[in-house]
């Protein structure tokens, strides 16, 4: 695709294969995490495969660095910003094994900040920057609708997420959906699940050919993508 892809979360996990899979589709990205040495070792590996990329260290639980990571993004390929992929998240904690009733004050906190709060301030601070058509996207899993023992916090921060999503879709011109991939394996997961190459390709058909009042506001799986692309 031609355009401008931010990616929040870009150097591990499935925001890392997001913006290889954007790359190979001729996009531009520009990618944010936390650990400046991760983004400019990932920037130069994406420039390798002959991509224009750029990155910035983001802490998306600071609004000033997501507004400097959209600001710059929006220079990097073609003027403003055409998809944005939330993909910045936390899990303090084993997977399935955080219940609620046990959660510290201080998980619940981080985990609300980063994986709520988060997305909030990297739409809101990407709108000034989108394009017309422009398509925001942010991974969520089943636990932020259907209750699991052991999740606590991280699951609520994930419904947080979500209503943040249905929120900005009612209110703004922008197409702002969530995808659940499913269980894929990552740090957040515990390494267990699908490769998180294998569902890259669902955010780049979220991002161009997925019917944009199906995803607006709404959770896309695996079911929907597969059905549209077989």
């Amino acid at each position: 695709m031609d355009g401008t892809v931010v990616v929040t979360g870009g150097t591990r996990g499935i925001g890392r294969a997001v913006a290889d899979a954007f790359v190979a589709d001729g996009a531009a990205v520009a990618v944010g995490a936390r650990d400046g040495n991760d983004v400019e070792q990932t920037v130069d590996e994406l420039e390798s495969a002959g991509a224009t990329a750029t990155g910035v260290r983001t802490d998306v639980r600071d609004e000033f660095d997501v507004e400097r990571l959209v600001e710059t993004a929006s220079r990097t390929g073609d003027e403003g910003i055409d998809v944005v992929v939330a993909a910045a998240g936390v899990y303090h904690g084993e997977s399935g094994g955080t219940p609620t009733d046990d959660d510290s004050y201080t998980a619940f906190d981080d985990h609300w900040r980063t994986n709520g709060r988060g997305v909030f301030a990297t739409i809101r601070e990407s709108l000034p920057h989108l394009n017309e058509g422009a398509r925001v996207l942010v991974p969520t899993g089943s636990v932020a609708r259907d209750a699991q023992p052991g999740y606590g916090s991280y699951a609520i921060s994930k419904a947080t997420a979500e209503a943040v999503v249905r929120g900005f879709a009612a209110d703004t011109e922008y197409v702002v959906g969530c995808l659940e991939p499913g269980r894929v394996a990552t740090d957040l997961s515990g390494g267990h699940g699908r490769d998180p190459d294998d569902v890259a390709e669902m955010f780049l058909w979220a991002a161009t050919d997925a019917d944009a009042d199906e995803l607006d506001g709404n959770v896309l799986g695996l079911k929907e993508w597969k059905k549209a692309t077989r």
